[in-house]
Formats: structure tokens, sequence, C-alpha cells
């Protein structure tokens, strides 16, 4: 099958090189040129814009946008709207806001085009061990790129679906992602009290394979975790800065919106912004009340 592939970032790549080992013709775009020749050693018909994308394109056509969500993936859309024509598909692999997603398949189905949004799990191990897709759109668009949706799959059956109408998948990933920072979460909290209890000399390395096996714990989590800890025992050099994509916070969003609790997620969140706090005047004014009405030592800078 042949599609065409914007972006050819850490995702876009790997998935370009993984429907290629599958046998599936991509043109490739990027706007910097050197991506393009790489993903043309790879066996891809590389473009140098998107026009030039679409015209390679035999109609009914479908292109895959693997851009970061907002306005490089508002851009592109708008573009390849004013290109395509009525049967064609855009997927949209990236992590949109699923409201925008929404808005957008609107305004193309108003044309004939078909947006399908598929929220993309698997990062920079997707090409060897699969993408996770959660698949949202028309059926009859779906089922037309089933195809490509089984190459990029942990297997043809497995690790990927069509959850919903336009919108869904995206809805899933954003669920999906929020999961994700509570796992985290607890995971490093766990080793942080591990590390404290100087006591017992804890092999944190150690730890994590024990628990890669058999425990309940065991997750995709804690193996990439145990492999960071071979790789940096003490993780040196490394900042405790944490940064979020967004999804986290449309997560707890929609929770307070459909008036379910969602503690750990929502904690969770809170935690990347307390990571990104070189010197908290919060923890100033709890440390200064303590001193106003018990008398507890404050610490001088």
């Amino acid at each position: 099958m042949e599609i065409g592939m914007v972006g050819m970032g850490k995702m876009g790549g790997g998935m370009t090189q993984r429907l290629l080992a599958a046998g599936h013709q991509v043109v490739a775009f990027d706007r910097n040129p050197e991506k393009v020749e790489a993903a043309r050693s790879w066996g891809a018909r590389g473009a140098a814009s998107l026009e030039e994308i679409v015209s390679m394109l035999e109609p009914p056509r479908a292109v895959w946008i693997m851009l970061p969500a907002g306005d490089p993936t508002e851009g592109v859309i708008s573009t390849l709207t004013s290109l395509m024509q009525a049967g064609d598909t855009i997927i949209d692999g990236g992590n949109s806001n699923y409201r925008h997603t929404l808005r957008r398949a609107e305004a193309l189905r108003e044309k004939g085009i078909f947006l399908v949004d598929a929220g993309t799990s698997g990062g920079v191990w997707g090409r060897a061990e699969g993408y996770s897709l959660m698949i949202g759109g028309a059926g009859q668009a779906v089922e037309r790129l089933r195809p490509i949706f089984q190459a990029l799959a942990p297997a043809p059956d497995k690790g990927w679906g069509h959850v919903g109408s336009p919108g869904a998948g995206h809805f899933v990933k954003m669920v999906h992602n929020g999961i994700e920072y509570g796992m985290m979460q607890a995971y490093a909290e766990g080793f942080e009290i591990l590390r404290a209890k100087s006591q017992f000399n804890l092999d944190l390395t150690q730890v994590a394979e024990i628990w890669r096996f058999g425990s309940v714990i065991r997750s995709w989590l804690l193996d990439l975790t145990a492999r960071a800890l071979h790789e940096n025992p003490d993780l040196e050099g490394i900042r405790g800065w944490v940064a979020d994509s967004g999804e986290g916070r449309w997560t707890v969003k929609e929770a307070i919106d459909l008036d379910v609790p969602a503690p750990v997620i929502t904690l969770s969140l809170m935690m990347r912004f307390v990571s990104r706090q070189e010197d908290s005047f919060a923890a100033k004014m709890l440390a200064a009340m303590r001193n106003q009405f018990g008398g507890h030592a404050v610490q001088r800078e």
C-alpha cells in the first residue's frame, strides 16, 4: 500500500522504516532535507514539499502526519486540505488535543476528506517492537488503511484498534498518557524511598531487575527504569527537571469536566511542576509559618 509520511523525526522515521520493511511504499517529506535523504536511503521516495508529496501519491491518497501538536499540525493540515480531494485521508499520528481533532474532522468532512486520528505510543522502540495505535475515524477510511495499521502494530491483530469516531483515538491516547504520568511517578517515588534507606545500602539496579520478573508491578516502564539504572546507577549528570507534553494537563481538565476523581494523575502532573522550581516560594512560606506558630527552626540561605 502507498502512503505519504510528513515528519521524519524519531517516531516518523521509525514508522517509515517499519512500513518499508513490511513492503509498503512510502513518500517521505520533512522540512529538513537531510531527513528526507535518510528516508530515501531506507527505500522511500522523497518529496521536497507538501505539494509534491500529494502529487506523487495516487488517489485516493493517504498522508500520515507525525508532528508536534498545535501550530505545526494545524498548519500542515490546513495546507493539505487545500491540496487534497474528496476521498483522500489525512492521518494525524501526533498528540493533538481531541477537541481540535473534532473541529478539524468536521471541516474536512465538508470537503469529502477523511481525518483519522491515530493515537500512537511506542516511542523510539516502536520501530523494533511495534506501535500501539488507538484509531479514531470513519469506518470506511480506517478499514482502507488496515494494512498500514497492521504493519505498524506489534502484530496484525494486537496492539491496535478502531476505538471510535473522529477524536476518539486522540482521547484514548490522552488518557493513556495521563496513566503513564501516574505510573512513572510511583516508580520514581518508590526508588527514592529505597535509596533513602542508607542502612541497607540497596542496589537499585538489582532491585529493578528482581521486580522485572514475576512481580505484580512488572511493566515496560520498569524494564526501561532498569536499563537506565544499568547505564547510570546514580543518575549522575541528570537534572531533576521533568517536562510535560500537555496530555497530562488535558486528562486532568477532562476529569474535572466529567466529575471523575483522578488524584493520582493530578498529583503526578503537579510533581512535574515541582521539578521545575529552582527555589520554591511556597516551601519558604511553609517554613516561615512553622516558625511563627511553633517556633520551629528556619534554615537560612
